[in-house]
Protein backbone atom coordinates (compact mmCIF):
# COMPACT_ATOMS: atom_id res chain seq x y z
CA UNK A 1 0.00 0.00 0.00
CA UNK A 2 3.18 2.46 0.86
CA UNK A 3 4.40 1.21 -2.10
CA UNK A 4 1.82 2.20 -4.18
CA UNK A 5 0.88 5.87 -2.68
CA UNK A 6 4.48 6.52 -3.17
CA UNK A 7 4.41 5.85 -6.77
CA UNK A 8 1.25 7.50 -6.86
CA UNK A 9 2.58 10.60 -5.39
CA UNK A 10 5.78 10.51 -7.78
CA UNK A 11 3.88 10.18 -10.97
CA UNK A 12 1.79 13.03 -9.93
CA UNK A 13 4.91 14.95 -9.30
CA UNK A 14 6.47 14.41 -12.91
CA UNK A 15 3.62 14.42 -14.22
CA UNK A 16 2.69 18.08 -12.86
CA UNK A 17 6.73 18.96 -14.45
CA UNK A 18 5.43 17.57 -18.08
CA UNK A 19 2.57 20.12 -18.13
CA UNK A 20 4.92 23.12 -17.32
CA UNK A 21 7.96 21.56 -19.30
CA UNK A 22 9.30 23.75 -22.00
CA UNK A 23 8.56 22.14 -25.39
CA UNK A 24 9.98 22.83 -29.20
CA UNK A 25 8.30 21.93 -32.30
CA UNK A 26 10.21 22.59 -35.89
CA UNK A 27 8.58 23.30 -38.71
CA UNK A 28 9.89 21.49 -41.91
CA UNK A 29 12.36 23.32 -44.18
CA UNK A 30 10.62 25.14 -47.34
CA UNK A 31 12.44 23.69 -50.34
CA UNK A 32 11.25 26.49 -52.43
CA UNK A 33 12.92 29.27 -50.77
CA UNK A 34 16.35 30.47 -51.73
CA UNK A 35 19.11 30.92 -49.28
CA UNK A 36 19.09 34.13 -49.88
CA UNK A 37 15.56 34.44 -48.72
CA UNK A 38 14.89 37.47 -45.98
CA UNK A 39 12.21 37.20 -43.39
CA UNK A 40 10.29 38.38 -40.40
CA UNK A 41 7.92 36.65 -37.78
CA UNK A 42 4.80 38.40 -38.18
CA UNK A 43 2.46 36.80 -34.65
CA UNK A 44 0.48 34.90 -33.87
CA UNK A 45 -3.56 35.62 -34.81
CA UNK A 46 -5.94 33.09 -33.92
CA UNK A 47 -4.69 29.34 -34.41
CA UNK A 48 -2.00 30.48 -36.98
CA UNK A 49 1.39 31.59 -36.74
CA UNK A 50 2.34 33.71 -39.44
CA UNK A 51 5.13 34.37 -41.42
CA UNK A 52 6.40 36.82 -44.15
CA UNK A 53 9.08 36.10 -46.52
CA UNK A 54 10.89 37.52 -49.25
CA UNK A 55 13.31 36.33 -52.05
CA UNK A 56 14.10 39.31 -54.75
CA UNK A 57 11.10 40.79 -56.01
CA UNK A 58 8.70 38.03 -54.42
CA UNK A 59 6.79 38.44 -51.72
CA UNK A 60 5.05 35.66 -49.61
CA UNK A 61 3.30 34.79 -46.19
CA UNK A 62 3.60 31.70 -44.76
CA UNK A 63 1.04 29.88 -42.28
CA UNK A 64 1.93 27.55 -39.55
CA UNK A 65 -0.46 25.85 -37.07
CA UNK A 66 -0.35 24.73 -33.69
CA UNK A 67 2.18 21.66 -34.84
CA UNK A 68 4.16 24.46 -37.16
CA UNK A 69 3.03 22.19 -40.21
CA UNK A 70 2.73 24.56 -43.20
CA UNK A 71 -1.18 25.09 -43.83
CA UNK A 72 -0.88 27.48 -46.64
CA UNK A 73 1.57 29.77 -48.80
CA UNK A 74 0.08 33.15 -49.78
CA UNK A 75 2.09 35.10 -52.31
CA UNK A 76 1.59 38.56 -52.50
CA UNK A 77 0.98 39.25 -55.91
CA UNK A 78 -0.31 42.81 -55.76
CA UNK A 79 2.99 43.93 -54.32
CA UNK A 80 4.94 45.49 -57.62
CA UNK A 81 8.50 44.14 -58.93
CA UNK A 82 10.34 46.73 -57.29
CA UNK A 83 8.74 48.23 -53.23
CA UNK A 84 11.39 50.08 -51.48
CA UNK A 85 10.50 48.43 -48.09
CA UNK A 86 7.86 46.67 -46.07
CA UNK A 87 6.55 46.86 -42.42
CA UNK A 88 4.24 44.67 -41.17
CA UNK A 89 1.96 45.69 -37.89
CA UNK A 90 -0.04 42.91 -36.36
CA UNK A 91 -2.99 42.88 -34.31
CA UNK A 92 -5.21 40.32 -32.69
CA UNK A 93 -7.41 39.18 -35.25
CA UNK A 94 -5.42 40.69 -38.54
CA UNK A 95 -2.46 42.86 -39.81
CA UNK A 96 -1.25 45.22 -42.06
CA UNK A 97 1.57 45.16 -44.54
CA UNK A 98 2.85 49.13 -45.25
CA UNK A 99 5.32 49.05 -48.25
CA UNK A 100 5.93 51.86 -50.33
CA UNK A 101 7.17 51.98 -54.77
CA UNK A 102 7.76 54.40 -57.34
CA UNK A 103 5.93 54.97 -60.32
CA UNK A 104 6.91 57.48 -63.00
CA UNK A 105 7.85 60.54 -60.88
CA UNK A 106 5.66 59.66 -57.55
CA UNK A 107 6.48 57.03 -54.83
CA UNK A 108 3.30 55.54 -53.02
CA UNK A 109 3.01 54.73 -49.44
CA UNK A 110 0.60 52.01 -49.19
CA UNK A 111 -1.45 49.78 -47.09
CA UNK A 112 -2.85 46.10 -47.29
CA UNK A 113 -5.22 44.45 -44.52
CA UNK A 114 -4.74 40.52 -44.14
CA UNK A 115 -6.49 37.90 -41.66
CA UNK A 116 -5.37 35.27 -39.47
CA UNK A 117 -5.23 33.23 -42.98
CA UNK A 118 -3.11 35.37 -44.92
CA UNK A 119 -5.65 36.53 -47.14
CA UNK A 120 -5.96 39.83 -48.27
CA UNK A 121 -9.06 41.14 -46.75
CA UNK A 122 -9.14 44.14 -49.36
CA UNK A 123 -7.76 45.85 -51.82
CA UNK A 124 -4.80 48.36 -50.75
CA UNK A 125 -5.17 51.14 -49.37
CA UNK A 126 -3.53 54.40 -50.86
CA UNK A 127 -1.92 56.48 -47.45
CA UNK A 128 0.37 59.45 -49.34
CA UNK A 129 2.50 60.07 -52.23
CA UNK A 130 5.23 62.13 -52.81
CA UNK A 131 6.68 63.20 -56.18
CA UNK A 132 10.03 63.50 -56.84
CA UNK A 133 11.97 64.41 -59.95
CA UNK A 134 14.38 61.09 -60.21
CA UNK A 135 14.67 57.25 -60.35
CA UNK A 136 15.57 55.66 -57.43
CA UNK A 137 14.35 52.99 -55.29
CA UNK A 138 15.06 54.47 -51.96
CA UNK A 139 12.60 54.45 -49.07
CA UNK A 140 10.85 57.63 -48.37
CA UNK A 141 8.32 56.93 -45.91
CA UNK A 142 9.17 55.20 -42.18
CA UNK A 143 6.16 53.92 -40.60
CA UNK A 144 6.12 53.92 -36.37
CA UNK A 145 2.79 53.04 -34.01
CA UNK A 146 1.93 53.55 -30.85
CA UNK A 147 2.46 51.13 -27.75
CA UNK A 148 -1.30 50.46 -27.63
CA UNK A 149 -1.55 50.33 -31.73
CA UNK A 150 -4.60 52.50 -32.06
CA UNK A 151 -2.10 55.43 -33.87
CA UNK A 152 -0.37 54.87 -36.76
CA UNK A 153 1.78 57.46 -37.82
CA UNK A 154 3.94 57.91 -41.29
CA UNK A 155 6.30 60.29 -42.09
CA UNK A 156 9.18 61.18 -44.26
CA UNK A 157 11.99 64.18 -44.16
CA UNK A 158 12.81 67.04 -46.64
CA UNK A 159 16.43 67.75 -45.91
CA UNK A 160 17.01 69.60 -49.43
CA UNK A 161 17.43 72.88 -47.47
CA UNK A 162 20.38 72.21 -44.76
CA UNK A 163 19.91 74.82 -42.35
CA UNK A 164 15.68 73.83 -42.68
CA UNK A 165 14.10 70.35 -42.48
CA UNK A 166 10.75 70.10 -43.63
CA UNK A 167 8.64 66.77 -41.59
CA UNK A 168 5.73 65.82 -43.33
CA UNK A 169 3.71 63.00 -41.00
CA UNK A 170 0.35 61.47 -41.54
CA UNK A 171 -1.71 60.26 -38.28
CA UNK A 172 -4.24 57.17 -38.49
CA UNK A 173 -6.08 55.15 -36.62
CA UNK A 174 -5.77 51.49 -36.23
CA UNK A 175 -8.60 51.32 -38.96
CA UNK A 176 -6.18 53.39 -41.32
CA UNK A 177 -8.71 56.37 -40.90
CA UNK A 178 -6.81 59.40 -42.14
CA UNK A 179 -7.26 62.23 -38.36
CA UNK A 180 -4.02 64.59 -39.35
CA UNK A 181 -1.74 65.52 -41.99
CA UNK A 182 0.95 68.23 -40.73
CA UNK A 183 4.11 69.56 -42.47
CA UNK A 184 6.52 70.69 -39.64
CA UNK A 185 9.72 73.13 -40.62
CA UNK A 186 12.54 72.50 -38.25
CA UNK A 187 15.59 74.33 -38.07
CA UNK A 188 18.70 72.63 -38.57
CA UNK A 189 21.20 75.61 -36.88
CA UNK A 190 24.44 73.34 -36.88
CA UNK A 191 25.75 71.56 -39.75
CA UNK A 192 25.98 68.49 -37.55
CA UNK A 193 22.35 68.53 -36.49
CA UNK A 194 20.62 65.02 -37.04
CA UNK A 195 16.46 64.12 -36.28
CA UNK A 196 16.75 60.61 -34.67
CA UNK A 197 14.14 58.55 -32.49
CA UNK A 198 10.67 59.43 -33.98
CA UNK A 199 7.91 57.90 -31.51
CA UNK A 200 3.80 57.92 -31.30
CA UNK A 201 2.54 58.36 -27.90
CA UNK A 202 -0.81 56.41 -27.64
CA UNK A 203 -2.68 59.59 -27.81
CA UNK A 204 -1.20 60.24 -31.07
CA UNK A 205 1.27 62.62 -30.66
CA UNK A 206 4.36 62.70 -32.47
CA UNK A 207 7.72 63.21 -30.51
CA UNK A 208 11.51 63.07 -31.87
CA UNK A 209 14.41 64.35 -30.87
CA UNK A 210 17.42 66.84 -32.69
CA UNK A 211 20.91 65.82 -32.12
CA UNK A 212 23.89 67.30 -32.86
CA UNK A 213 27.52 66.17 -32.69
CA UNK A 214 30.81 68.01 -32.64
CA UNK A 215 32.82 69.44 -35.81
CA UNK A 216 34.00 65.39 -36.03
CA UNK A 217 30.47 63.83 -35.55
CA UNK A 218 31.63 62.44 -32.84
CA UNK A 219 30.24 63.31 -29.44
CA UNK A 220 27.09 64.53 -29.19
CA UNK A 221 26.83 68.19 -27.67
CA UNK A 222 23.20 69.25 -27.71
CA UNK A 223 19.79 67.94 -27.79
CA UNK A 224 16.49 69.01 -28.39
CA UNK A 225 13.24 67.33 -27.51
CA UNK A 226 10.32 68.40 -30.09
CA UNK A 227 6.78 67.33 -28.97
CA UNK A 228 3.31 67.66 -31.79
CA UNK A 229 -0.09 66.94 -30.72
CA UNK A 230 -2.40 64.85 -32.58
CA UNK A 231 -4.13 67.19 -34.55
CA UNK A 232 -1.72 70.53 -33.64
CA UNK A 233 0.32 72.03 -36.64
CA UNK A 234 2.92 73.25 -34.94
CA UNK A 235 5.54 71.77 -32.86
CA UNK A 236 6.72 72.27 -29.66
CA UNK A 237 10.29 72.38 -28.57
CA UNK A 238 12.67 72.39 -25.50
CA UNK A 239 16.59 72.23 -25.31
CA UNK A 240 17.47 68.98 -22.97
CA UNK A 241 19.29 70.01 -19.74
CA UNK A 242 23.21 68.51 -20.68
CA UNK A 243 25.72 68.77 -17.73
CA UNK A 244 29.64 68.63 -19.21
CA UNK A 245 29.35 65.25 -20.76
CA UNK A 246 29.52 63.65 -24.11
CA UNK A 247 26.56 61.63 -25.29
CA UNK A 248 25.94 59.11 -27.81
CA UNK A 249 23.37 56.00 -29.04
CA UNK A 250 20.87 58.33 -27.72
CA UNK A 251 17.63 56.88 -26.85
CA UNK A 252 13.50 58.07 -27.01
CA UNK A 253 10.83 56.17 -25.10
CA UNK A 254 7.46 57.19 -23.89
CA UNK A 255 5.65 56.34 -20.71
CA UNK A 256 2.04 56.60 -21.88
CA UNK A 257 0.77 55.07 -18.49
CA UNK A 258 2.38 58.23 -16.82
CA UNK A 259 2.41 60.26 -19.38
CA UNK A 260 6.14 60.60 -19.70
CA UNK A 261 9.28 61.21 -22.00
CA UNK A 262 12.39 59.81 -21.22
CA UNK A 263 15.59 60.11 -23.35
CA UNK A 264 18.68 58.43 -22.25
CA UNK A 265 22.43 57.79 -23.64
CA UNK A 266 25.62 56.73 -22.72
CA UNK A 267 28.09 59.67 -21.48
CA UNK A 268 31.51 60.07 -21.15
CA UNK A 269 33.20 62.92 -19.27
CA UNK A 270 35.79 63.38 -21.85
CA UNK A 271 35.55 63.83 -25.23
CA UNK A 272 35.60 60.48 -27.35
CA UNK A 273 36.49 58.69 -23.90
CA UNK A 274 35.51 55.85 -22.28
CA UNK A 275 31.84 55.57 -21.24
CA UNK A 276 31.10 56.60 -17.63
CA UNK A 277 27.71 56.40 -16.67
CA UNK A 278 23.89 56.33 -18.30
CA UNK A 279 22.50 60.35 -19.18
CA UNK A 280 18.50 60.18 -18.13
CA UNK A 281 16.06 62.88 -19.06
CA UNK A 282 12.73 62.63 -17.75
CA UNK A 283 9.87 65.14 -19.34
CA UNK A 284 6.39 65.28 -18.54
CA UNK A 285 4.40 65.45 -21.29
CA UNK A 286 1.21 67.33 -20.17
CA UNK A 287 3.10 69.95 -18.35
CA UNK A 288 5.56 70.39 -21.25
CA UNK A 289 8.79 70.66 -19.25
CA UNK A 290 12.01 68.51 -18.34
CA UNK A 291 11.47 67.48 -14.62
CA UNK A 292 14.87 65.06 -14.14
CA UNK A 293 17.81 65.31 -15.58
CA UNK A 294 20.90 62.99 -14.41
CA UNK A 295 24.15 61.40 -14.80
CA UNK A 296 24.84 58.63 -13.17
CA UNK A 297 28.13 56.96 -13.14
CA UNK A 298 28.20 53.13 -13.10
CA UNK A 299 30.03 51.84 -9.59
CA UNK A 300 33.26 49.82 -9.92
CA UNK A 301 31.48 46.68 -9.06
CA UNK A 302 29.11 47.08 -11.94
CA UNK A 303 32.50 47.97 -14.41
CA UNK A 304 34.16 44.42 -13.00
CA UNK A 305 30.78 42.01 -13.81
CA UNK A 306 30.47 43.86 -17.26
CA UNK A 307 33.88 43.75 -18.68
CA UNK A 308 34.46 40.60 -20.82
CA UNK A 309 38.14 41.50 -20.94
CA UNK A 310 40.09 44.84 -20.29
CA UNK A 311 40.26 46.91 -17.00
CA UNK A 312 37.36 48.70 -15.43
CA UNK A 313 37.75 51.64 -17.17
CA UNK A 314 37.10 50.35 -20.56
CA UNK A 315 34.41 47.91 -19.56
CA UNK A 316 31.43 49.48 -21.16
CA UNK A 317 33.13 50.95 -24.06
CA UNK A 318 31.78 48.34 -26.50
CA UNK A 319 28.00 48.45 -25.01
CA UNK A 320 25.22 49.41 -26.82
CA UNK A 321 21.22 50.43 -25.79
CA UNK A 322 19.37 47.81 -26.74
CA UNK A 323 15.87 48.63 -25.65
CA UNK A 324 14.21 50.43 -22.87
CA UNK A 325 11.28 49.29 -21.36
CA UNK A 326 8.56 51.82 -19.37
CA UNK A 327 6.80 50.40 -16.00
CA UNK A 328 3.88 51.57 -14.63
CA UNK A 329 5.38 52.99 -11.45
CA UNK A 330 7.24 55.47 -13.56
CA UNK A 331 10.43 53.78 -13.20
CA UNK A 332 12.33 52.00 -16.30
CA UNK A 333 14.63 49.14 -17.15
CA UNK A 334 17.46 49.61 -19.65
CA UNK A 335 19.20 46.50 -21.89
CA UNK A 336 22.45 46.61 -23.06
CA UNK A 337 25.08 44.68 -24.78
CA UNK A 338 28.67 44.66 -25.83
CA UNK A 339 28.75 43.98 -29.70
CA UNK A 340 32.11 44.97 -31.50
CA UNK A 341 33.92 43.70 -34.89
CA UNK A 342 37.25 42.87 -35.85
CA UNK A 343 39.25 42.06 -38.91
CA UNK A 344 42.30 40.48 -40.10
CA UNK A 345 43.21 43.68 -42.07
CA UNK A 346 43.89 45.32 -38.35
CA UNK A 347 40.31 46.90 -38.35
CA UNK A 348 38.81 47.54 -34.91
CA UNK A 349 36.32 50.11 -34.93
CA UNK A 350 35.46 52.88 -32.21
CA UNK A 351 32.34 53.34 -31.17
CA UNK A 352 33.13 57.04 -31.45
CA UNK A 353 33.55 56.64 -35.29
CA UNK A 354 30.13 54.97 -36.11
CA UNK A 355 28.05 57.82 -34.01
CA UNK A 356 24.89 57.59 -35.68
CA UNK A 357 23.68 53.79 -35.31
CA UNK A 358 25.82 50.98 -33.73
CA UNK A 359 27.08 47.75 -35.49
CA UNK A 360 23.25 46.13 -36.39
CA UNK A 361 23.48 44.41 -33.72
CA UNK A 362 20.28 45.43 -31.85
CA UNK A 363 17.18 43.44 -31.37
CA UNK A 364 14.53 43.92 -33.94
CA UNK A 365 11.66 42.54 -34.21
CA UNK A 366 11.65 42.10 -38.16
CA UNK A 367 14.68 42.33 -40.27
CA UNK A 368 12.65 42.42 -44.05
CA UNK A 369 12.56 46.01 -43.02
CA UNK A 370 14.43 49.41 -42.43
CA UNK A 371 15.49 50.07 -38.81
CA UNK A 372 17.83 52.99 -37.66
CA UNK A 373 19.47 50.27 -35.16
CA UNK A 374 19.30 47.01 -36.47
CA UNK A 375 20.83 44.41 -38.64
CA UNK A 376 19.35 41.78 -41.17
CA UNK A 377 19.32 38.46 -42.05
CA UNK A 378 22.45 37.87 -44.75
CA UNK A 379 23.40 34.05 -45.72
CA UNK A 380 26.18 35.59 -47.51
CA UNK A 381 27.45 37.82 -45.25
CA UNK A 382 26.71 41.26 -44.19
CA UNK A 383 26.96 44.23 -47.01
CA UNK A 384 29.64 47.04 -46.85
CA UNK A 385 32.17 44.26 -45.44
CA UNK A 386 34.76 43.29 -47.76
CA UNK A 387 33.97 39.66 -48.03
CA UNK A 388 37.46 38.68 -48.94
CA UNK A 389 38.74 39.46 -45.81
CA UNK A 390 37.28 37.97 -42.28
CA UNK A 391 35.21 40.21 -40.56
CA UNK A 392 34.33 38.80 -36.98
CA UNK A 393 31.54 39.68 -34.84
CA UNK A 394 31.32 39.58 -31.32
CA UNK A 395 28.85 39.78 -29.13
CA UNK A 396 29.29 39.74 -25.32
CA UNK A 397 27.37 40.50 -21.97
CA UNK A 398 24.20 41.89 -21.51
CA UNK A 399 23.78 44.57 -18.90
CA UNK A 400 20.08 45.16 -17.13
CA UNK A 401 19.85 48.47 -15.26
CA UNK A 402 16.73 49.59 -13.42
CA UNK A 403 15.86 52.78 -12.62
CA UNK A 404 12.77 54.64 -10.37
CA UNK A 405 10.96 57.04 -11.51
CA UNK A 406 12.97 60.24 -10.44
CA UNK A 407 15.83 58.44 -12.79
CA UNK A 408 17.77 57.22 -9.97
CA UNK A 409 19.86 53.92 -9.80
CA UNK A 410 17.55 50.87 -8.21
CA UNK A 411 20.00 48.11 -9.35
CA UNK A 412 22.19 46.87 -11.97
CA UNK A 413 22.78 43.29 -13.04
CA UNK A 414 25.11 41.15 -15.62
CA UNK A 415 24.37 38.03 -18.21
CA UNK A 416 27.55 37.02 -18.85
CA UNK A 417 27.56 35.42 -22.45
CA UNK A 418 31.09 35.68 -24.75
CA UNK A 419 30.00 34.68 -29.01
CA UNK A 420 31.33 35.46 -31.78
CA UNK A 421 30.94 34.30 -35.83
CA UNK A 422 33.08 35.40 -38.80
CA UNK A 423 31.30 37.50 -41.47
CA UNK A 424 28.00 37.18 -40.34
CA UNK A 425 26.28 37.55 -36.88
CA UNK A 426 22.89 35.74 -37.47
CA UNK A 427 23.80 33.84 -34.65
CA UNK A 428 25.07 35.98 -32.14
CA UNK A 429 22.72 38.11 -30.37
CA UNK A 430 19.94 37.67 -27.87
CA UNK A 431 15.98 37.32 -27.89
CA UNK A 432 13.98 37.50 -25.00
CA UNK A 433 10.56 36.43 -23.55
CA UNK A 434 8.45 38.28 -21.70
CA UNK A 435 6.55 35.59 -18.78
CA UNK A 436 5.83 38.38 -16.56
CA UNK A 437 7.59 37.13 -13.35
CA UNK A 438 10.68 36.96 -15.02
CA UNK A 439 12.46 37.80 -18.36
CA UNK A 440 14.16 35.11 -20.69
CA UNK A 441 17.58 35.83 -22.65
CA UNK A 442 17.80 33.34 -25.30
CA UNK A 443 21.11 32.96 -26.51
CA UNK A 444 23.72 30.72 -28.05
CA UNK A 445 27.03 29.27 -27.03
CA UNK A 446 29.19 27.38 -28.56
CA UNK A 447 29.60 24.05 -26.76
CA UNK A 448 32.50 21.32 -28.64
CA UNK A 449 31.73 23.11 -32.01
CA UNK A 450 27.79 23.21 -31.65
CA UNK A 451 25.72 26.02 -30.93
CA UNK A 452 23.28 25.40 -27.75
CA UNK A 453 20.29 27.76 -27.11
CA UNK A 454 20.78 28.83 -23.52
CA UNK A 455 18.39 30.31 -21.26
CA UNK A 456 18.75 32.54 -18.37
CA UNK A 457 16.12 35.03 -16.78
CA UNK A 458 16.05 38.15 -14.34
CA UNK A 459 13.67 38.71 -11.76
CA UNK A 460 12.13 42.27 -11.03
CA UNK A 461 14.27 42.62 -8.24
CA UNK A 462 17.86 42.07 -10.77
CA UNK A 463 18.39 38.52 -9.84
CA UNK A 464 20.11 36.47 -12.47
CA UNK A 465 18.99 32.73 -12.87
CA UNK A 466 20.41 30.26 -14.79
CA UNK A 467 18.10 28.30 -16.27
CA UNK A 468 18.82 24.17 -17.40
CA UNK A 469 19.87 24.03 -21.30
CA UNK A 470 16.61 23.92 -23.11
CA UNK A 471 15.25 20.58 -23.93
CA UNK A 472 14.59 19.21 -27.36
CA UNK A 473 16.91 20.71 -29.18
CA UNK A 474 17.41 18.47 -32.13
CA UNK A 475 20.69 18.33 -33.75
CA UNK A 476 21.00 20.53 -37.42
CA UNK A 477 19.47 23.39 -36.13
CA UNK A 478 20.69 26.50 -35.45
CA UNK A 479 18.88 28.95 -33.66
CA UNK A 480 18.86 33.10 -34.35
CA UNK A 481 17.57 34.00 -31.52
CA UNK A 482 17.77 37.86 -31.82
CA UNK A 483 14.92 37.93 -34.39
CA UNK A 484 12.95 35.87 -32.42
CA UNK A 485 9.49 37.14 -31.35
CA UNK A 486 7.11 36.48 -28.21
CA UNK A 487 3.98 35.51 -29.82
CA UNK A 488 2.20 35.04 -26.75
CA UNK A 489 2.66 35.08 -22.74
CA UNK A 490 4.72 32.42 -22.97
CA UNK A 491 5.55 31.09 -26.63
CA UNK A 492 8.26 32.15 -28.87
CA UNK A 493 9.03 31.96 -32.31
CA UNK A 494 12.75 31.61 -33.16
CA UNK A 495 13.88 31.12 -36.78
CA UNK A 496 16.38 28.45 -37.99
CA UNK A 497 19.00 27.47 -40.76
CA UNK A 498 18.74 23.45 -40.80
CA UNK A 499 21.11 22.47 -43.98
CA UNK A 500 21.00 25.87 -45.35
CA UNK A 501 17.15 26.44 -45.34
CA UNK A 502 15.31 28.74 -42.86
CA UNK A 503 12.64 27.25 -40.60
CA UNK A 504 11.18 28.22 -37.40
CA UNK A 505 10.64 26.67 -33.82
CA UNK A 506 8.21 27.38 -31.60
CA UNK A 507 8.96 27.42 -27.86
CA UNK A 508 6.79 27.24 -25.43
CA UNK A 509 7.83 27.78 -21.74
Amino acid sequence: MFFRSTFLLVAIFFSALLLHAQTIVYSEPDNDDARNINFAVIGKIGDHFLVIKNVRTDYAVTVFDEDMKQVDKVKLTFLPDRVASVDVLAYKTFFYVFYQFQKRNTVYCMAAKFNGDGKLMSDPIELDTTSVGYLSNSKIYSVINSDDKQRITIFKINSRYSDNYGVTSVLFDADLNRLKKSVMHIAMPDRSDFLTEFSVANDGTLVFVRASGTAQADNIKRVSLFAKAPLDDTVFSADVTLPKIYLDDIRLKINNANRKYLISSFFATTKRGNIDGLFCSLWDADQRKEIYSTSNAFSEEFRSNAKSDGGNKTALNDFFLQSIVMRKDGGFVVVAQSAYTSSRAGGYVNRWDNMYGNYGFANSESYLYSSPYGGGYYPWGRPGFNNFQVTRFYSDNIAIISYDSTTSLEWASVIQKSQYDDNSDNFIGYGTLNAGSEVHFLFNELQRRTLILNDQSITPDGQVHRNPTLHNLDRGYDFMPKFAKQVSSHQLIVPCQYRNYVCFAKIDF
